[in-house]
């Protein structure tokens, strides 16, 4: 029987100061989120388990995590932050490697205002110990950051990699030409994934329609293929462009007309081999 993995998603206690990224226009998710919220709508869309992803650059945040992940078994993985440019990197490193849970790491490079901000030598060096402790990496940054995406996973061919959120393309302007031409040649490098993930949050929140999204979707498909495509919700985020059952319809009705193990590679065992789950 195959098994369906939601690989993105989000918990926190809400704090206004810390999560400022929050802002007055998502009043709707100004609130905690915590697993007792999401085990029924994982329950109801026969979702089951899930991949936790930090929200929160710090190792509170991935402890938070992983105590979450601890309690509740649903939460196969988690991918928490660290501080990468850290001079005892490996020493961290080789301590979060004694948590089962803890897959991997992720940094919110879309906020970083420095357009050269993977390719920095302190923090290559922090992304070159994470295969030897065999973590993956999340790479979360806008369309318009894709450029410097494509040199920096070709300086480490052994990192298990994977693009959140399609590298948030301008759905909402309907800019594709320049992200699609990106994501092919990003696509060339084998030992990057990507997530179907975040789309309604990069579209117009309250007006989008499914014919918004299906030639980002395309895109993805055609240059990563089923083997390396995962369904991600980013709940609750997503919440701001709709419902977590409205959320999985939109990547069902994508993957439909793929063979079947295609369909069951998407919705779940991408993830579980991605993550070691």
């Amino acid at each position: 029987m195959s098994i369906c993995i939601d690989a993105h998603q989000h918990f926190w206690k809400y704090e206004p100061v810390k999560d400022a990224w929050i802002t007055d226009d998502m009043s709707m998710i100004q609130r905690d989120f915590f697993p007792g919220d999401l085990a029924a709508e994982l329950q109801a869309n026969g979702i089951d388990a899930c991949v936790a992803v930090q929200a929160d650059q710090s190792l509170l945040e991935t402890r938070f995590l992983l105590d979450l992940a601890n309690e509740h078994t649903f939460i196969r993985g988690v991918v928490g932050w660290i501080d990468l440019k850290a001079d005892d990197i490996e020493r961290q490193l080789s301590e979060w490697s004694k948590f089962p849970k803890l897959k991997g790491f992720r940094h919110i490079v879309q906020a970083e205002k420095d357009p050269g901000f993977l390719l920095q030598e302190d923090f290559k060096r922090g992304i070159k110990a994470l295969a030897k402790h065999h973590f993956t990496y999340d790479i979360l940054v806008y369309h318009t950051q894709l450029k410097q995406v494509i040199p920096f996973v070709a300086q480490f061919p052994n990192q298990a990699f994977v693009l959140d959120h399609l590298g948030k393309p301008g759905i909402k302007d309907k800019e594709i030409s320049v992200w699609k031409d990106e994501i092919a040649y990003l696509a060339q490098q084998q030992h990057v994934c990507c997530k179907l993930s975040g789309l309604v949050t990069e579209a117009d929140w309250k007006n989008w329609k499914y014919d918004d999204l299906l030639p980002y979707l395309d895109v993805a498909l055609q240059a990563f293929g089923p083997k390396r495509l995962m369904f991600g919700s980013d709940w609750p985020v997503s919440l701001l462009g709709g419902g977590y059952q409205q959320i999985k319809e939109i990547i069902e009705r994508f993957i439909d007309p793929l063979t079947t193990a295609e369909k069951v590679a998407i919705m779940g065992e991408n993830a579980i081999r991605f993550y070691n789950l």
